[in-house]
Order: C-alpha cells, then sequence, then structure tokens
C-alpha cells in the first residue's frame, strides 16, 4: 500500500481535494484534526502545551482555545515551532499507527495523510510520495477573508507556512485548485485512476 501524503498552503484546496479521494474511497487520515484532538484534556499534548504557552489559553472548561493559542504562535516563529515540537512527534506516531491498521483493509492501493505541514515537520521523509494542492496567493487570501479573518491575520498565517513554489518542488503530483470545483474533481479522478492503476500491477 502506497503512503502518500496531501498538503498545500492554507485555502488552497486540500481540504476539498481530501473529500473527493474519500468519496473516491481512499482512506485520509486528517493529521491537523489529530493534532487537535492531541491536545484535548487528558491527551499526551494538552498539559505540555499549557505548560510551555501559559494556562491563560485555556478556557473556563480547561480546554485550550485554539483561536488564543493561534494568536499567540503565528505572531512569533520560534512559539509555533515549540507547539511544532510538542504535537509532531505525536501526530507522526498515531499516523504510523493507522497507516499500519488500516494495511490489511485497503484493496485500493493508496491511502493519505492529510497535514499542512507534512514538509515541514519532515513526514513527506516516511511517505511514498506528496500530492500538493495549490492556487494563486490572491485566491488564497480571498479564501482566508471569506472564513472571517482580517487581512492582517491572513497574511500572517499565509507568511507563516513555507511558500507554495517551495512546497511544489517536493510534490509528486500536483492538483491544481485554481478552477472550478469540476476541473478539481477531473485532476482528482485522473490520479485516483493511476493509483488503481498501479495497484492492479502490482
Amino acid at each position: 500500500m502506497l503512503r502518500l501524503g496531501l498538503t498545500g498552503g492554507i485555502a488552497s484546496g486540500k481540504s476539498a481535494v481530501a473529500g473527493m479521494l474519500r468519496e473516491l474511497g481512499f482512506p485520509v487520515l486528517d493529521a491537523d484534526a489529530l493534532a487537535h484532538r492531541l491536545m484535548e484534556p487528558g491527551q499526551p499534548a494538552h498539559d505540555e502545551v499549557l505548560r510551555e504557552f501559559g494556562a491563560e489559553i485555556a478556557g473556563a472548561d480547561g480546554r485550550i482555545d485554539r483561536a488564543k493559542l493561534a494568536a499567540v504562535v503565528f505572531a512569533d516563529r520560534e512559539k509555533l515551532e515549540r507547539l511544532n515540537g510538542i504535537v509532531h512527534p505525536r501526530v507522526l506516531e498515531e499516523m504510523q499507527r493507522q497507516f499500519a491498521e488500516g494495511e490489511t483493509r485497503n484493496t485500493l492501493g493508496a491511502a493519505f495523510v492529510e497535514a499542512a505541514l507534512i514538509i515541514e515537520a519532515g513526514y513527506h521523509k516516511l511517505l511514498d510520495g506528496v500530492v500538493v494542492t495549490w492556487c494563486k496567493p490572491e485566491q488564497q487570501l480571498a479564501r482566508l477573508l471569506a472564513r472571517g479573518l482580517s487581512a492582517e491575520e491572513a497574511r500572517r498565517r499565509i507568511a507563516a507556512q513555507m511558500p507554495v513554489e517551495e512546497k511544489l518542488r517536493y510534490a509528486t503530483e500536483r492538483i491544481d485548485c485554481s478552477g472550478t470545483l469540476k476541473e478539481i474533481r477531473k485532476q482528482v479522478e485522473a490520479l485516483a485512476a493511476k493509483l488503481r492503476r498501479a495497484a492492479s500491477r502490482a
């Protein structure tokens, strides 16, 4: 079974592509959701994140307030790296476990892990390939504004990530998400067909 990464800049169409892959029957592990789960009370990263960034980032219920945490880490690259140092090793461990579990059930020959920071976190070194979604920078900005972020916060989030040109250098497959959903689906279906052909020859 091929273990593939799915990544792209923020608001570049990654989640839309993940949804399409799931509809086509491919398992897609959401590493970003997994990271959020690992920061829940009682989970491995929760206490460590609070120790590192202070109790003020937690709500009254003890849960980490992700908006407060984001405001802290996206304003300071060093703090973002400290957060990643706490969360990424745990995500990686769980990701490997889930891939191994799915190995016996997978008949399509490929499974994906969707994560914003696959390359930055070094996950790509443990994968068989990386699918990178991309769109124009002005589209990223417009999509983030539509999600309710201020222009300043949107630009800060984009700047905190690896530039898309650099991400594309790591790509074994690229999905252009600057067009319509129909155009994106056509590319995803072509990728799915290619993976199925490779699995049938194996």
